[in-house]
């Protein structure tokens, strides 16, 4: 390693410092966790800076649905949009940085994504801030400018399911080899996204400066990710493209849907997919917010159990399966028992027509007047 930087001091001398190797892959580790800014968010979005929230180091990862934790991802951050960063840590004496830890980042993701439940990330989380003495809530209010924990932590979760990701290799000096690799992958992959960050250290007259550089950006990659981002829906552009993948009845009872969510909701939320329109019926009581359910322009209905988790008197897992019993009660196909945690699917179409629509939308009509008798 060699090169140096210059500080002009307020009395005029040129203070020299000269570049210095990290003591110890652990150290630099502790650098990133404790200032996470050393991601350099700005250099990856000019526009919108990134921001980050460290869940935890040393997060395991399974490689089966069942099994325990296989291999461990350095650091995980995740941010303010809730795409879930992976940060695997070298130094440039570590001759792993060349390849072999490029293979070992892809098997993290690849496994991430697939057997990564949101409760254990957001079960890392906790348990990580407990340990600083902070509160988790507050934490992620701070990131997203306000935004509900439930609804980032439902963010998160889709990433995960899309591979929505980042995957950053983080070392005092980036070689060569792994920086055309690095470029190569950016440019090929999507959603995912992958970048490598060098943080070079100059020490001098007793002090520390830490450079961060993020490589991987080449204009071919940042095209293609502009060019595949999602698009604001709304009414039109929505039913339109329901439209196009479905029949008249199964439109018409969107329609519904979304006239009955006029009426009695607070705000309706139009998605940005990429692919495929959404909007969520939301209501606001007690100044906590429901959003019950998502109606997709593929044709479906997504169930919110998941965060319902959160929110009176469906936290009880009781109530929350009489809900499962309700919506059973008019389906064909049954939604699973342990679907109560999660994010179920159903058809529009198993419930269009007249009298299947007016039950499934009395079943939410009972649901805001459960939580209004309990608040």
């Amino acid at each position: 390693m060699s090169g140096g930087i210059y500080l002009l001091q307020d009395n005029g001398e040129l203070l020299e410092m000269n570049e210095q190797e990290y003591d110890s892959e652990d150290l630099l580790q502790s650098l990133i966790a404790k200032y996470p800014n050393l991601l350099a968010g700005d250099q990856m979005d000019k526009e919108s800076p990134r921001k980050w929230l460290l869940v935890s180091r040393e997060v395991s990862i399974a490689s089966s649905q069942d099994g325990t934790g296989r291999w461990s991802v350095d650091h995980l951050f995740i941010d303010q949009d809730g795409i879930p960063t992976l940060v695997e840590v070298k130094r440039s004496s570590d001759t792993r940085i060349r390849r072999e830890v490029v293979g070992q980042l892809l098997e993290y993701a690849a496994n991430a994504t697939v057997y990564w439940p949101i409760s254990f990330i957001q079960e890392r989380f906790e348990k990580n801030c407990e340990q600083e003495e902070m509160n988790p809530d507050e934490k992620i209010t701070e990131l997203t400018d306000g935004e509900e924990p439930e609804e980032f932590w439902g963010k998160v979760e889709t990433n995960l399911k899309m591979g929505k990701v980042r995957l950053v290799f983080l070392a005092d000096e980036i070689p060569s080899e792994l920086k055309r690799i690095v470029e190569f992958l950016n440019e090929q992959m999507n959603p995912a996204e992958v970048l490598a960050i060098e943080v070079k250290q100059y020490v001098g007259n007793n002090l520390k400066t830490l450079v961060p550089r993020v490589i991987g950006q080449t204009s071919e990659a940042q095209q293609k990710k502009m060019t595949s981002q999602g698009k604001q829906w709304d009414f039109d552009s929505f039913m339109g493209d329901l439209s196009n993948n479905t029949n008249e009845n199964t439109v018409e009872a969107a329609k519904s849907v979304y006239e009955w969510a006029k009426t009695k909701m607070d705000y309706i939320w139009w998605g940005k997919g990429k692919v495929e329109g959404s909007f969520v019926p939301v209501f606001i009581h007690n100044e906590k917010k429901y959003q019950l359910f998502a109606v997709r322009s593929k044709g479906h209905v997504e169930i919110y159990f998941n965060t319902y988790q959160s929110r009176p008197p469906f936290d009880e897992e009781q109530k929350r399966r009489e809900l499962l019993d309700k919506l059973n009660s008019l389906l064909q196909i049954p939604i699973p028992d342990e679907a109560i945690s999660k994010f179920p699917k159903i058809t529009l179409s198993s419930i269009s027509g007249q009298e299947k629509l007016e039950r499934f939308l009395g079943i939410y009509d009972w649901f805001i007047e459960e939580v209004k008798r309990v608040n």
